[in-house]
């Protein structure tokens, strides 16, 4: 394999972190153990500094830093008092806002929040700053005199106050976020760079690959019933190349699978032992961008469906999701697709992954828009525009689906709009719709 084609090698632990960004409790967890050392670090400091004065007789500076440490404590009881009431307030109105943006959009933006790292951050800095403050609390000692005082909890009180600001900091830019999500721009926008990201990630590969030896055994899922979310690319490889065979993923990601589903074929001269392939492959509820080509397209048809529906009557923001639609398939339209192979360290093909071709990538992407675009001039404007571009760009191979929705969506506006005049303005491309 020429040394163009080699591609970085998966790393052992992207599916565990990909699962960890689609959690909302990980990130608080350990923000929460984070700033219990921090507080043991700064508590133990504290002492020592007390120590020290101490030993040096300069029960002055003690008594000035237990004046500084008294002022301190007003802060922090009011931040721990005011800390879980401004998180329930704050995150009431995000989950009223992100509620409202899936009932306006589609249900899976949810996911969004879910994975955006600002949402995450502010939420784990402010459980932080109030059990900062509670633990901070209880390292106030009682005792008054100088010479019996163990510590001051003064490098504490400035962390504390350091939290409230970081807090501050974070809960503007939370909010600004929040907000992008009730426009259809910034949440097409993140909808279609996580598409191309994944797009992106896939290897690059040649166009003529090895035949593949005949396939002796299939391993049949075990689990629970759900959706393939993704494979453990690192691990099926390592396994393949240990036992000298190709393993070829038969579902895609994104298909509901249950138990007996066949899940990977074996191709090679023996089969590798059931507990080497045990959790290799990861079963959920719903599905994730990650190793998922389809998903985003999946998405923004849901959301121009919606837009076109006569309840809502948008045809701009179906225009919006077009766009993307667009973009994305120009990205895949010279790729190789409808099946990955995984190559170990040799550069010799050790994993198949099925996914979707050429044809089925633009069958997402159009054929539920077009269905519904006949009766919008805006959305067949923009469609014929964003085909027509298309068929510039793919190679003759790939232009065959592209005409056949071209083909239909002309003869649906045929039939829709009786007037000549009016059908002509319909068919006439355009970038913008109507521009």
């Amino acid at each position: 394999m020429s040394r163009e084609l080699r591609h970085r090698r998966p790393r052992a632990l992207s599916p565990l972190r990909e699962h960890l960004r689609d959690t909302f409790w990980f990130a608080p967890t350990m923000a929460l153990a984070l700033v219990c050392l921090l507080w043991g670090v700064a508590d133990t400091l504290d002492a020592a500094l007390v120590e020290t004065l101490r030993q040096n007789g300069d029960l002055e500076a003690i008594r000035h830093l237990m004046g500084i440490a008294e002022d301190a404590r007003t802060i922090v009881t009011t931040v721990s008092a005011a800390m879980m009431t401004f998180i329930g307030v704050v995150f009431s109105i995000s989950l009223v806002a992100v509620q409202m943006a899936a009932g306006n959009f589609t249900p899976r933006i949810v996911r969004i929040f879910i994975r955006s790292r600002i949402s995450k951050l502010t939420f784990a800095v402010f459980l932080a700053t109030f059990l900062l403050s509670l633990l901070v609390l209880t390292s106030y000692d009682s005792d008054a005199d100088p010479r019996d005082i163990t510590t001051v909890p003064l490098l504490q009180s400035a962390l504390t106050v350091a939290m409230v600001v970081l807090s501050l900091v974070l809960f503007i830019a939370y909010v600004t976020q929040t907000l992008q999500l009730m426009k259809v721009g910034p949440v097409v926008e993140r909808i279609n760079k996580e598409s191309l990201d994944e797009v992106a990630r896939m290897p690059v590969q040649g166009p003529d690959e090895t035949p593949l030896a005949p396939e002796i055994a299939r391993m049949s899922h075990q689990g629970h019933a759900g959706v393939l979310r993704d494979a453990h690319i690192a691990r099926l490889v390592r396994v393949a190349r240990r036992n000298g065979v190709v393993l070829r993923l038969i579902p895609r990601i994104g298909d509901y699978v249950v138990p007996g589903t066949p899940v990977l074929a074996v191709h090679g001269p023996r089969v590798p032992a059931r507990s080497a392939l045990r959790h290799t492959v990861s079963v959920g509820v719903e599905r994730t961008f990650h190793q998922d080509l389809g998903f985003g397209l999946r998405q923004l048809s849901d959301i121009a469906l919606r837009a076109l529906s006569p309840a809502v009557n948008d045809p701009t923001t179906a225009v919006q999701c077009l766009d993307r639609i667009i973009e994305f398939l120009a990205v895949v339209a010279t790729r190789p697709l409808g099946a990955v192979h995984h190559r170990d360290r040799k550069g010799v093909v050790r994993l198949v992954q099925n996914v979707p071709g050429w044809t089925d990538l633009v069958d997402l992407g159009l054929t539920e828009i077009r269905g519904n675009a006949a009766a919008s001039p805006q959305v067949s404007r923009r469609m014929l525009a964003g085909i027509d571009d298309l068929l510039r760009l793919v190679p003759h191979e790939r232009r065959a689906p592209l005409e056949r929705h071209r083909a239909l969506l002309v003869q649906a506006v045929e039939r829709t709009l009786p007037g000549a005049a009016e059908r002509a303005f319909a068919l006439r491309p355009d970038r913008q719709g109507i521009g």
